[in-house]
């Protein structure tokens, strides 16, 4: 790192106009950024990240507008530019990397020719310069076979090669700033993994200075220097990794990190503690701390009454918080729930939901295609052996494409078994789908799904799809509908008053527990919950979290939970199955899965996981090779074109054997068992004494 500073920003001050009037954003934002350094930007939404991101972009459109304050950027005030100044510096001197890489890419130009544009337009290249410059950039983040690539439109391409797209992109230029804002929350942990490692690797390369925006903490551990915590557009506390981290001195940052599962403990011995309240809307802005209204910590009159400045911790230069009690505050330790007692293990049972032999095969349309041959069929599930007890949490892991929604899909019904079946409380259902279901089958199972937007209706209120639910699930509508509703809405901790309202109104966890909610209408014996907090803050995560074990509790409901977060699924689950390309490598009891010996791509998933701990520091497994195409499965493993430890021509030969290494716990792979206990090593912390 050097001391050239690449951005000040100076008492910034953002505002938007809104239909009550002008809304202050940023009050007045301060931090630099060296040459070289990466801050990460953390917070829950709301609390003015993005509007930091695109104010130094000038990109806060219409209604947005700079009040105050000054953006230093190599000594170039970006605030007083004109249009010329501002395209001039836009993707050449300072880059974006969005959360969403679909939102930057051409869907009908090839990859290889936006990426040529960016130095012809900036630089004036011609085309043959400029494609032996995007070549060079596909060769440093990782995509093999750069000219085919090249050639390939943004569609064709993974959700990870896609956004190293972007981020070649952005890089193609050399800037001095990357700005990277949400870059890797859609993607899967080994994925995800690979894009932060490639970000710290170009960094180091280019000496591209970074700001890094993200509610997954773990991602900031991995990539960044320093963080700044941001609260209603304020920075609450910034310092180096170590410092935030080790020594949080802020409440609110102790909150954050309190609703942070950690792989190892689970939610008998250490639940989530969710941060009490919400973020107060922006045009609510009282005197004093703006975390006041939800800090345990607060002293009427002397946090409420004018604002709080930014303070130096006493011995850890760098490290600064905005708190008038942060010397007064004991040393931080994470806070354990105080209902630990509540989520006690539920006794072996048999299994309320089973699911045998089940394969399920997407056969293509009968028309040919106008041109070439037609689509082959394609193997989404092979031979899956799965059960669930009542009141057990199964968790369901793996990479997008392993067949876990599919999964769901067939145990709902929306699509129906090509060979096996599910039994459901004794009913074989596997080959019934929705429509074909009674009405108590119906009841048996709901499912909550990741996005609340796509299954809410955005025209009708609350109320009405609650009520809707009530009606169709219990054949007819309660005698007190609105108390039914009512009651349902207590028990996802919502005011009634929610009932009235329209999704557009509702906060992000809000929606997930209307959704959930609606799913409960029917009192269902199963609950399929497919990603339901993958884009959720971390105090709403933990909040929905907390939620879906208290209604497993109080309602001896089975929970089969779909998820790429190694974290939740540690915290929240009974047992796991680890699926890759439709089928089982790993199943058993949650400790068993997060324990040598692991199967080996059990294993490189945990080392893949970013852990909010700086000194949290294991070797990572690249998962490197082909994955096999899901209409050409291979007749040996699976897993066998990208396994870290393939022992030879039989992984691709013979279907690896299910060894049982323990009661419960079954792991498909040629190596055996003690001698992969023998080579491998704890990826997590232990369960804690005394369980």
């Amino acid at each position: 790192m050097t001391d050239a500073s690449v951005l000040d920003v100076e008492g910034l001050r953002v505002t938007y106009a809104t239909r009550a009037g002008e809304v202050l954003v940023l009050p007045g934002l301060d931090f630099q950024l060296r040459a070289g350094e990466a801050l990460g930007l953390v917070g829950e939404s709301g609390c003015g990240k993005s509007t930091v991101a695109l104010s130094i972009m000038r990109y806060l459109g219409r209604n947005g507008r700079i009040a105050g304050g000054r953006i230093l950027f190599e000594g170039r005030d970006l605030v007083t530019l004109d249009d010329a100044a501002l395209r001039a510096i836009r993707g050449r001197r300072i880059a974006m990397v969005y959360q969403d890489p679909m939102a930057s890419l051409n869907p009908v130009m090839t990859v290889g020719r936006q990426l040529m544009e960016v130095p012809m337009i900036h630089e004036g290249a011609d085309a043959a310069a400029a494609r032996a410059r995007a070549l060079a950039m596909l060769g440093e983040v990782k995509l093999a076979d750069a000219e085919a690539v090249m050639e390939r439109y943004p569609h064709q391409l993974s959700g990870g090669q896609q956004q190293r797209i972007v981020i070649a992109m952005a890089l193609i230029a050399g800037p001095a700033l990357l700005i990277m804002d949400e870059p890797t929350t859609g993607l899967d942990v080994t994925v995800e993994a690979a894009v932060l490692d490639l970000v710290r690797e170009l960094r180091q390369r280019h000496r591209s200075a970074i700001l890094f925006i993200s509610h997954n903490l773990g991602s900031v551990v991995r990539v960044c220097d320093r963080v700044g915590v941001m609260y209603r557009g304020e920075l609450v506390e910034d310092g180096s990794v170590r410092q935030i981290f080790g020594n949080p001195r802020h409440p609110y940052t102790r909150g954050l990190l309190d609703c942070l599962p950690t792989l190892g403990r689970d939610k008998r011995d250490s639940p989530l503690v969710p941060i009490a309240g919400q973020v107060e809307p922006a045009h609510v802005r009282r005197a004093g701390c703006g975390f006041a209204g939800r800090c345990a910590h607060v002293e009427a009159g002397r946090c409420t009454v004018r604002p709080i400045p930014a303070s130096v911790v006493d011995g850890e230069p760098g490290h600064r918080v905005a708190c008038l009690r942060a010397e007064e505050l004991e040393h931080w330790t994470r806070r354990r729930g105080a209902a630990a007692a509540a989520h006690d293990a539920a006794p072996a049972a048999e299994p309320v939901i089973t699911v045998h032999h089940l394969t399920k095969v997407y056969e293509p349309r009968r028309r040919r295609r106008r041109f070439g041959a037609p689509r082959p069929s394609v193997r989404a599930l092979a031979d899956v052996d799965l059960a669930a007890s009542r009141r057990h949490t199964l968790a369901i892991v793996g990479e997008s494409g392993c067949g876990k929604s599919t999964l769901a899909k067939v145990l709902s019904g929306i699509e129906v078994a090509t060979q096996g079946g599910v039994t459901l409380d004794g009913v074989e259902v596997g080959a019934l789908p929705i429509d074909a279901r009674t009405a108590v089958l119906k009841r048996k199972l709901q499912m909550v799904f990741q996005s609340p937007d796509s299954t809410l209706n955005p025209s009708h209120t609350v109320g009405y799809a609650i009520g809707r639910a009530l009606r169709l699930l219990q054949g007819r509508a309660p005698d007190d509908l609105a108390g039914a509703i009512a009651k349902l809405l207590e028990v996802v901790r919502l005011p009634p008053g929610i009932a009235a309202r329209k999704p557009r109104h509702l906060s992000g966890g809000e929606k997930q527990r209307v959704a959930i909610a609606r799913a409960l209408a029917g009192d269902p014996d199963v609950i399929v919950a497919d990603e339901p907090v993958s884009a959720l803050d971390v105090s709403v995560q933990a909040a929905v979290v907390n939620l879906l074990t208290e209604i497993q509790a109080a309602r001896g409901a089975t929970l089969i939970f779909i998820s790429h977060d190694l974290a939740v699924v540690r915290y929240l689950a009974d047992h796991v199955a680890v699926m890759y390309l439709g089928t089982v490598a790993e199943a058993g009891p949650v400790e068993r899965i997060f324990a040598p010996p692991y199967h080996p791509y059990t294993e490189a998933l945990l080392s893949a996981v970013p852990v909010p701990d700086p000194e949290h520091d294991v070797a990572r497994i690249l998962l490197e090779g082909p994955v096999p195409s899901a209409n050409e499965m291979p007749r040996g493993c699976p897993f066998a074109t990208r396994c870290p430890r393939r022992v030879g021509a039989i992984c691709d030969d013979t279907p690896p054997p299910v060894q049982r290494p323990a009661a419960g716990h079954r792991i498909a792979c040629h190596i055996p068992a003690d001698e992969l206990q023998r080579l491998q090593a704890p990826l997590v912390e232990p369960a804690p004494a005394g369980r």
